[in-house]
Order: structure tokens, then C-alpha cells, then sequence
């Protein structure tokens, strides 16, 4: 019998990823055979230790599973953003290193700002609500999710993370879900915003994921414009709401929040130099009475 050590395993894994093409082979094939030994392979490893034959299996398990482009990340079960480890399985969106750019944003919005309430749609994971009540001084933070599965998710993530976020299992384009939750000084969301033509040609690892959560209808603008048209007002003065976009829709997504009354509207670009975030600020109008001000004089 062929005893295999941990540095063989990593190698085996490593050649069959690449003959498959798979980029970043080795670094996959540490993932996965850290997830098969139950160990941490991000790091220092014996690879002198020798595997179990249960182990060697669970390996070829995991190996095929990516092989057929499953998404690394519902293999291992986890993933990390903003420096926090989240898990995500099939059922919920997969966090991504572009959307940290929202958590960016709100920090330099929001860097003076004391007991916010911010209210994060959409929310999947959790992975934008959570880590924005821990980087910010927040007073509330609620997390809206429609599907039960992402819910389920959410849920994990909060206790896992030891968050006081709220789960509201709701749909965020239903204004009876907007009208149950406070007012907010800050509304942040990772819409739906893949459109028609790019949802029937989606990578094969991406159509793991599930369809309602990259869905953004015919134009891919389906969720800004009732997202918007819902939940501009249940802003507080001076409140905020962020999108992530996907690349080039920075103009029309900036052009609904301006018809819908919001100033101050701008764009962030991420790491990539990408357009990644549209920012808007809800201003109160105040009708002025001119009577009024000649009295006060």
C-alpha cells in the first residue's frame, strides 16, 4: 500500500488542476486539501504527515467536485471578506474582494458619524451588514433577505461572527418590508445586476450560484429602480445609500438616483480602477417662507 504524505496529496492535487486549466492550481490545491486533512493549509504545514485513507478519499471527493467547476468556495464552505470569515454554501451569492469597495466607501462616509442605523438589502451572507456594524459605530443594523437558503446563511454568519445584526427575511422590492424597518442613516446593497444577455453566458462556476441573486432583469437595472424608488425616503436627513454596480452601468444607476431626488450622487472606483460604487445623499427640501424670514430680520 502507497502511503501518501501531505506534500504529495498538495502535488497530486496541483497536476490535475492544471491539466484541467484551472488558474491558480496550487494555491486551489491547498484549499482543498486543507478542507480534506482538516487542517489550516494557508500557512506552515507538516507535509511530511502522512494522510489516512479516509483522508486520501475525502480528497478525490472534493478534487472531482471542482473538476466539474464548483465554486472552491461552496467546496470549502467558507470565504473570507473584510478580513472576517464567512460561511457560504449552494444557495447563497459568494462574497467577492470588489465589494469590500462599499465597505470603504461607507467607512470614509460615515467616519463621524455616532449610532447609526444602517439597513443592508439584499444582504445574502451578511458579509456587507455585519462587517459595516463592526467597522462602524452603529446603534442598528438590519439585514434584509428574501430567500430562505441565504437566510439560513445570514443567520449562521451573525451568530458565528458574534454580530447584533437583525435578520429581516423580507423582500427588499415590497414597500410594506420598508415600512416595518426605522428610517436609516445608511442604506447599503449588493443588487441583482447581471443583465439578459450576460445571464446566458455566466462563467460555469458562476451558474453555481444561485439566479436571483445576479438576475438584474432584461437591462440589469430591475433592482435600482425599485430599490430606489422604495427606499429613498426612508433615508434620514442627510442619510446615504450605497449600490455596488457592475462594470460600465455607472451612469444609469447615478441618473435613477438623481430622478429619484437624491443629491450629492458620485462613484468609487475599486482596486481595478473600475467603477464599483454610486453614492447618493438624501437632502430634506424645505419649502422656504419668505414672510418668515422678514419677520426674523
Amino acid at each position: 500500500m502507497v502511503n501518501y504524505t501531505y506534500n504529495d496529496i498538495i502535488m497530486s492535487l496541483t497536476e490535475k488542476l492544471t491539466e484541467q486549466g484551472f488558474s491558480n492550481a496550487h494555491w486551489e490545491a491547498r484549499e482543498l486539501a486543507g478542507c480534506a486533512l482538516g487542517i489550516n493549509a494557508r500557512g506552515r504545514i507538516d507535509g511530511k504527515a502522512e494522510a489516512t485513507p479516509e483522508q486520501i478519499q475525502s480528497c478525490a471527493l472534493l478534487l472531482a467536485r471542482r473538476l466539474s467547476h464548483e465554486p472552491l468556495q461552496y467546496i470549502i464552505g467558507e470565504w473570507d471578506f473584510y478580513g472576517r470569515t464567512f460561511d457560504v454554501g449552494e444557495g447563497v451569492l459568494i462574497p467577492r474582494s470588489d465589494t469590500e469597495t462599499l465597505i470603504d466607501a461607507a467607512k470614509k462616509l460615515c467616519a463621524d458619524k455616532k449610532s447609526l442605523t444602517v439597513i443592508d438589502l439584499c444582504a445574502g451572507t451578511g458579509c456587507i451588514g455585519i462587517t459595516l456594524e463592526k467597522e462602524l459605530d452603529t446603534a442598528e443594523v438590519f439585514c434584509v433577505e428574501k430567500y430562505d437558503t441565504a437566510a439560513d446563511y445570514l443567520k449562521r454568519n451573525i451568530r458565528q461572527l458574534e454580530s447584533s445584526v437583525k435578520p429581516v427575511v423580507a423582500d427588499a422590492l415590497e414597500r410594506k418590508t420598508a415600512e416595518s424597518l426605522p428610517k436609516a442613516d445608511l442604506i447599503a446593497c449588493n443588487p441583482p445586476y447581471i443583465n439578459a444577455v450576460d445571464m446566458a453566458r455566466l462563467q460555469k462556476e458562476v451558474t453555481f450560484e444561485p439566479a436571483t441573486a445576479l438576475d438584474g432583469g432584461e437591462d440589469g437595472f430591475d433592482f435600482y429602480r425599485g430599490i430606489v424608488r422604495i427606499w429613498a425616503d426612508r433615508l434620514n436627513p442627510d442619510g446615504v445609500m450605497l449600490f455596488e454596480i457592475g462594470a460600465g452601468q455607472e451612469d444609469e444607476v447615478m441618473e435613477i438616483m438623481i430622478q429619484a431626488g437624491l443629491k450629492d450622487v458620485r462613484v468609487r472606483q475599486d482596486m481595478a480602477g473600475i467603477n464599483r460604487v454610486v453614492m447618493g445623499r438624501y437632502i430634506e427640501s424645505r419649502n422656504v417662507n419668505l414672510y418668515e424670514q422678514l419677520d426674523n430680520k
